[in-house]
């Protein structure tokens, strides 16, 4: 069920209590817990923290620290399976979902006691009724037993066929309901996608408390903005919830200002979050203009970067800014001042001739002092690039502390170290696209389009991480649209790399086509339907149902199945 009033639902209830959170490997998730984490530390409410990655990850999990707790809260995990089914918990167990992945399963919709939904169901969710999917079979039981003994005097003959025509009647009721169900169980959740972000929901959560602060509003923002630059939500939607946010940041900026002067007399020290327009060119504040201008997917795509044209095309770009080559190829802090108060106006002005209309985006920056200036996208490359550098010497878990820690003040080394990483991860994504269309790699399968990462390849270990992988398969897509003719618009992409070598396992993700409006994906059923027709050893474990592990074996005849499945 669905709890409305965050506070007496959820926060008063948990309140004095220990509380469970297991959150899911996101920027998302992360930015989450992060407030939560303050929360509880404000009124001293013990928590413990678990990442997981999986399904299977999140059972082992609960089993491991299930002891003396009531009350667990999952993070962008959990949603959209049968949570009490997966854990088979004690009944005094009250689960609370804050999970951004839709559709969110039934069982969990309709639980009246155990689960509970944080936030309000969305109405385009387009949830079921009751009836529709849930029915009583003791009901007709009864009716049975009562039918049998209703008439003495009928004869045994009469009664046997009477009740197997009851029979018969009842079972094609059964079998017609059955059939109904399915259809619209199948139309409920044949499309993965992604509601409202869970940092935004938690920051609601501070706010109505009255303890939203600056540092929780900056973790609220970093939330959006990763669902906005993975393609997790429509642009309309980011539209709406940065512009909910605006009123957030005029509203606690206004409160500084009116703040005593003697706690305003070092304001330099004190965090400032501003809106702003902002370009779609990745870390180009930490990075030199030309690298930025040709690692960030829309400039790269528009400008096709990756051939010699491309190249020439993005030089005269910088001539017509008047920007000179030596300036273009040196840090943007170094660069010359007035070179750099008048790069956004230029290119802007020069958006239209080279058809980057819609470069220019709605954003957030970060000031502390001077010197330490992040803008929100910034943050959020920095995060996924420490949360997806695993090593033999550092564990996802470890990864995981350090992407949360680089949220924090005191280490700013940390988002620093992750620019420099996030940096490494967009030149090795560029390098396999432009591998991937010299060499002609992308290949066509009639319903979709496919890309294989071979074992040993340039920098395929960067590419077994969900989000990174994610990352590339929509560089691809939109930069082979742009070669192509309209027809790829309308094609998927399916793209693999290699997951563990020794055991023989590959990570396969489905992205939904360019020429669709909704980032919604119909991946995650036609890949559950085609390892089920082909025995494929596959995982479907994630919490991304378009994200899943699979022998590297079967892939061929997974592909063959999934491309009958689609025509």
């Amino acid at each position: 069920m669905y709890i409305e009033n965050i506070v007496e639902g959820f926060y008063n209830l948990v309140n004095g209590s220990r509380v469970l959170l297991f959150v899911n490997y996101d920027i998302d998730a992360i930015c989450a817990v992060r407030i939560l984490q303050y929360l509880f530390r404000c009124d001293s409410i013990l928590f413990t923290v678990v990442p997981v990655s999986g399904v299977q990850e999140l059972r082992q999990a609960y089993e491991e620290n299930c002891e003396e707790v009531k009350f667990v809260v999952l993070v962008n995990c959990g949603g959209t399976v049968d949570i009490v089914e997966l854990l088979e918990p004690e009944d005094s167990v009250i689960f609370f979902l804050l999970d951004s992945h839709r559709p969110t399963d039934l069982c969990n919709v309709f639980s009246s006691s155990q689960v509970r939904i944080i936030g309000k169901a969305d109405p385009d969710e387009g949830i079921p009724d009751f009836d529709d999917v849930f029915r009583e079979d003791s009901d007709d039981e009864d009716d049975e037993n009562s039918g049998e003994e209703s008439d003495p005097e009928e004869s045994r003959a009469a009664k046997r066929m009477r009740m197997s025509e009851e029979a018969i009647l009842k079972r094609r009721d059964q079998r017609l309901w059955n059939d109904k169900r399915n259809r619209i169980v199948f139309n409920y959740t044949q499309f993965s996608y992604y509601g409202k972000s869970s940092a935004v929901q938690m920051f609601e959560l501070a706010h109505c408390l009255s303890k939203d602060n600056a540092d929780l509003l900056w973790c609220a923002i970093v939330g959006v903005t990763e669902q906005y630059l993975l393609g997790k939500v429509e642009k309309q939607q980011y539209v709406l919830e940065t512009g909910t946010l605006q009123g957030y940041v005029s509203k606690l900026n206004h409160n500084m200002e009116e703040e005593p002067t003697e706690a305003s007399a070092a304001p330099v020290t004190v965090a400032r979050i501003s809106y702003i327009k902002d370009l779609q060119l990745a870390l180009y504040r930490h990075w030199t203009v030309e690298a930025s201008l040709r690692h960030s997917m829309y400039s790269a795509c528009k400008l096709k970067l990756w051939t010699l044209k491309g190249e020439r095309k993005l030089h005269e770009l910088l001539v017509d800014m008047g920007l000179p080559l030596i300036q273009s190829r040196q840090n943007y802090c170094a660069m010359d001042m007035v070179l750099r108060q008048e790069f956004h106006s230029m290119i802007e002005k020069l958006a239209d001739k080279y058809n980057l209309d819609q470069l220019v985006f709605a954003s957030f920056i970060l000031q502390h002092g001077f010197r330490n200036k992040f803008c929100a996208s910034d943050v959020v490359y920095s995060m996924l690039a420490l949360l997806e550098s695993t090593s033999r010497e550092r564990s996802a878990q470890d990864c995981f502390v350090e992407a949360m820690d680089a949220l924090s003040k005191s280490k700013k080394h940390l988002l620093e170290d992750g620019i420099e990483k996030a940096k490494q991860m967009l030149i090795s994504i560029f390098k396999m696209v432009q591998s991937a269309l010299d060499m002609q790699m992308v290949v066509s399968a009639g319903p979709f389009l496919y890309f294989i990462i071979q074992e040993g390849a340039l920098n395929a270990r960067l590419f077994s991480h969900p989000h990174t992988l994610i990352s590339l398969a929509q560089f691809i897509l939109q930069a082979y649209v742009m070669l192509k003719t309209k027809k790829a618009t309308n094609l998927p992409l399916i793209v693999s790399a290699p997951l563990n070598v020794e055991e023989g396992t590959c990570l396969v993700v489905g992205i939904p086509p360019v020429a669709e409006d909704s980032p919604k994906n119909f991946f995650g059923k036609a890949f559950e339907q085609a390892a089920e027709k082909t025995n494929a050893r596959a995982q479907l474990d994630y919490f991304d149902s378009s994200v899943m592990k699979l022998k590297t074996e079967d892939r061929s005849k997974f592909f063959d199945a999934l491309a009958a499945l689609l025509s």
